[in-house]
């Protein structure tokens, strides 16, 4: 297996770790990402830092077996259940999640990191799509993913060009959150994730609810009303002291 957890106080991270394939995934890989966001969570993980062992994110899914498990139609088709479970998984989340992306962001690497919220990246990172070059076509839930990270004119670019581009351009497109050297990127991944989680967690859920459009999107609003955390942001503002909140 070579997905790892970790748990520092209510910080989770779930980090690819191959990285003499510079963190390729394999099949029993993407079927292993929903698990150990669960388990981050059942830890009580208020934000989740994404990342890759070593050099690379994640040069997505291990080509090297495809020849077993996508050689045909059917198992082809059970693959891409794998992959779309991986990239909802992140995308539903109830907690903010931040990609950390070094070197080599691609294919199925590219829609992880796409499923995510946030995105900060080094100089050196390169992403590209690239099914067009393959004769695949990339997972629907994943292309919607795409669309809203970079919107719909420089997701058909990215799609139909399959070209590989560098981190101030996937800037540029809005892709991208930061671009900060590659000393900084956990540093800066962990001072983000650092301020969102000394803040209200259903304040961020109902948040990704809204944004997400998803059907629970009032309620998780409409709970925060009544929430100890609403009532100790209140009792904070007031004393004029950084509230404590705790989630419910």
């Amino acid at each position: 297996m070579t997905i790892k957890t970790d748990m520092q106080g209510t910080l989770g991270r779930l980090t690819f770790a191959n990285p003499t394939r510079h963190n390729a995934l394999t099949q029993s890989d993407w079927l292993a990402i929903r698990p150990a966001l669960e388990k981050m969570l059942r830890a009580k993980a208020r934000v989740i830092i994404v990342s890759g062992e070593g050099a690379s994110f994640c040069a997505g899914a291990d080509i090297s077996e495809f020849g077993t498990v996508r050689k045909d139609a059917a198992t082809a088709r059970i693959y891409e259940a794998a992959n779309v479970d991986a990239f909802a998984a992140l995308r539903d989340c109830p907690v903010p999640t931040i990609a950390a992306i070094d070197t080599h962001c691609m294919g199925g690497g590219f829609g992880l990191a796409a499923a995510c919220d946030l995105r900060i990246a080094t100089p050196r990172a390169k992403f590209a799509v690239p099914p067009a070059k393959l004769g695949l076509a990339y997972p629907v839930e994943a292309i919607g993913d795409i669309v809203s990270a970079l919107g719909v004119q420089n997701a058909k670019t990215m799609l139909m060009t399959a070209r590989r581009y560098h981190a101030l351009s996937m800037k540029a497109m809005g892709f991208l959150l930061e671009v900060v050297e590659e000393h900084a990127l956990h540093p800066r991944a962990e001072d983000l994730a650092t301020e969102i989680a000394s803040l209200a967690p259903l304040t961020h859920r109902a948040t990704k609810a809204a944004i997400h459009g998803t059907s629970d999107a009032k309620a998780l609003a409409d709970a925060t009303f009544e929430s100890a955390d609403y009532a100790e942001g209140r009792a904070a503002f007031k004393d004029k002291r950084t509230p404590q909140f705790e989630g419910r």
